[in-house]
């Protein structure tokens, strides 16, 4: 145990926080008797060994005076033994003072203090809460924090009350051909939302708090933040220009990319990013207020919405559509909510949240779940609904997952979920269902269930078809982490069974999500959000499938694109590609975004080429519908079934 004293002032309440951490992460604390600790650059009275004292009154801070020393600083613990590490908590000064609070900061682990590899990167928010850092477990002698800023700006310092590292008595090392887990991603929010940007980068919103959504209603605020995969930078910004926030909205990603982000804590409006300016804008207010609700961008541009109960008032929160062409919004009064309700407990509070939706072909909409019932929407004139059967004899799957992992063959998968939004078990089922044309009965097969139950999980369409399902919990109760699955399994589309994939290192359950970034690997975050809670997750972790490794657990060397002969094609299009080396086919994947275990963007796209030496021509699909209007990403794979880094690929109606 730490050597905390009830003499010391200010520990109780700390020495709490950081047994609450531990419970969340299933980790404990070291015992740090007769750790050494060395630092670049201490203040007389703060020296670095004030953060393994036990007393939260006393600080290291870097020197200021007679100079100040510039940043980055760092600090290293000197463990004196091998343990079996897997996160750090640092307490930030308790004086009310916040000068030197950490701000970007890289973690790095090392056996001898010589080879040094990172565990952890990104921001921690500037205020004084106990910061916990979590990471996949990795055995280590020495620990070394590097702070590249400031957390508040406000000079080049560093400080710190407490650091202390977790561990757990036992170490298994991972295998690749489970995948890897990597460094994990501190954030200054809580991200309860996230989409992939044009060129790659993550952008991601909390509430108008950065770890609690509660009173949220009508502040016109949101805090941001984007994670540049490139740079390994995280940049905060809270936004009040429109005066929306965005916490438990309905998320698309129109034609162009921009992510489109309608009602939730401010239930009337909408929020468009575009990531080209860096900005936000406001969008005309949707007719029906709304909360929880799904949208789906159509194959002519425009976007549906329907459901939503969880604010803005209860019931009748019928389909309504935005065209881009006019800027509006406009009621579709054949498009009623009725025939997707589940049988919630709770009643229409929660039988209308999260719809499993996917436009489809001429402008309509297949909705695949979460009730059992699976319905089509039309989006002309009025609108119109038709029945498009029941999901085989799977019930009502609240807070499950649908997946189109084969938008030529109408393929999707659907995962998991409960009868209930909540307090009662998932099911670990799963079915294939099939759609064709408009308006016509959906195919249904069942087949073997996931190894765990889950509901609030997320799953990812991979270049390969596979499909990667993480998270989630077998008893469903938001806020909690007592029945997290822990880990992840894969969907081979070839055997139609699923495979167990390494462990994640953090719950992600209730307001987590997951999606496929441009060099194939999948980030995975969020979870939380409830104030002072234990159950904040304000970080994330990018898995690296097996397809990245050879057999004997070294990295795989990548087909290159060279080059494409367009970045912007119209449905029925041809794309040219030079690649560096003979691959085998190609794959079209589109960018997603994901909250609440709602994805409606992703859905892959085989393809198969016809080749001339390393020159290779693909053909998109002459439907909209099929090839969804926005952002793609384009991926080679070689013979072994290695996939390329993506080609952004823009894909237009016309």
């Amino acid at each position: 145990m730490l050597p905390f004293s009830p003499m010391l002032p200010n520990t109780r309440h700390v020495f709490a926080a950081v047994l609450a951490a531990c419970a969340s992460l299933a980790v404990s604390q070291t015992d740090r008797t007769g750790w050494t600790i060395t630092a670049d650059s201490s203040q007389p009275g703060n020296e670095a060994a004030k953060v393994l004292d036990g007393n939260t009154g006393t600080i290291w801070h870097t020197q200021w005076t007679p100079v100040n020393v510039p940043l980055p600083h760092n600090i290293t613990i000197d463990m004196k033994k091998t343990y079996n590490v897997n996160g750090l908590t640092y307490l930030p000064r308790q004086d009310g003072n916040s000068n030197g609070n950490i701000g970007q900061h890289t973690i790095q682990l090392s056996l001898d203090a010589t080879t040094w590899t990172t565990t952890a990167t990104g921001t921690y928010l500037d205020d004084s809460s106990l910061k916990t850092t979590p990471w996949t477990t990795a055995q280590a002698r020495y620990v070394r924090i590097i702070a590249q800023t400031e957390a508040g700006g406000r000079g080049p310092w560093t400080s710190a009350a407490e650091i202390n590292v977790l561990s757990t008595p036992t170490y298994t090392k991972p295998s690749t051909s489970q995948g890897i887990w990597g460094a994990t991603l501190d954030f200054p929010i809580v991200p309860a939302a996230a989409a992939i940007l044009p060129k790659g980068k993550v952008l991601m919103w909390s509430s108008y708090k950065p770890t609690d959504f509660s009173g949220g209603s009508g502040s016109g605020t949101t805090n941001t933040a984007i994670y540049d995969p490139a740079t390994g930078t995280v940049s905060r910004r809270t936004v009040t220009n429109t005066q929306h926030d965005m916490f438990c909205p309905g998320l698309s990603l129109d034609t162009t990319g921009r992510p489109f982000v309608t009602g939730g804590n401010d239930a009337a409006k909408l929020s468009i990013y575009d990531p080209n300016a860096n900005s936000w804008i406001a969008g005309p207010n949707m007719q029906i207020q709304r909360g929880y609700q799904s949208s789906a961008t159509l194959s002519d541009g425009r976007i549906f919405t329907i459901g939503g109960s969880w604010s803005g008032g209860e019931g009748n929160k019928n389909g309504e559509v935005w065209s881009p062409a006019t800027n509006s919004w406009s009621l579709l009064s054949g498009c009623p909510v009725a025939p997707m309700l589940t049988a919630d407990a709770r009643g229409v509070y929660r039988s209308d949240n999260h719809g499993w939706l996917f436009g489809w072909k001429s402008g309509s909409v297949f909705q695949a779940g979460p009730s059992k019932a699976m319905n089509w929407y039309t989006t002309t004139g009025t609108g119109a609904q038709k029945p498009a059967g029941l999901r085989g004899t799977d019930p009502d799957a609240m807070n499950g997952n649908a997946i189109m992992y084969d938008a030529v063959n109408g393929k999707i998968l659907t995962v998991g979920g409960a009868p209930n939004y909540q307090d009662n078990p998932a099911t670990g089922n799963a079915r294939i269902v099939t759609i064709g044309a408009p308006g016509t009965t959906a195919s249904v097969a069942a087949i073997g269930s996931m190894a765990n139950a889950r509901a609030f999980h997320n799953s990812v369409v991979m270049p390969d078809g596979k499909v990667l399902v993480v998270g989630g919990e077998s008893y469903p109760v938001p806020f909690s982490d007592n029945t997290a699955i822990m880990a992840p399994e894969i969907f081979n589309p070839a055997t139609s069974s699923f495979s167990t994939a390494n462990p994640i290192a953090v719950p992600r359950v209730y307001h987590s999500w997951a999606l496929l970034l441009p060099d194939a690997t999948i980030i995975s975050g969020g979870g939380g959000l409830c104030g002072a809670c234990n159950t904040n997750h304000p970080n994330a972790q990018i898995y690296s499938p097996a397809y990245l490794f050879n057999p004997d657990g070294s990295k795989a060397s990548r087909p290159i694109i060279n080059s494409v002969s367009a970045t912007s094609v119209a449905v029925g299009g041809k794309i040219t590609v030079s690649m560096n080396r003979a691959v085998k086919s190609f794959s079209l994947v589109r960018y997603g975004s994901g909250t609440h275990s709602v994805n409606t963007d992703q859905r892959r796209i085989p393809l198969t080429p016809t080749a001339s030496g390393l020159s290779y021509t693909v053909t998109v699909p002459n439907d909209a519908g099929i090839a969804l209007p926005g952002s793609w990403m384009l991926f080679a794979l070689d013979l072994a079934g290695v996939p390329s880094v993506a080609k952004t690929i823009l894909i237009r109606a016309s």
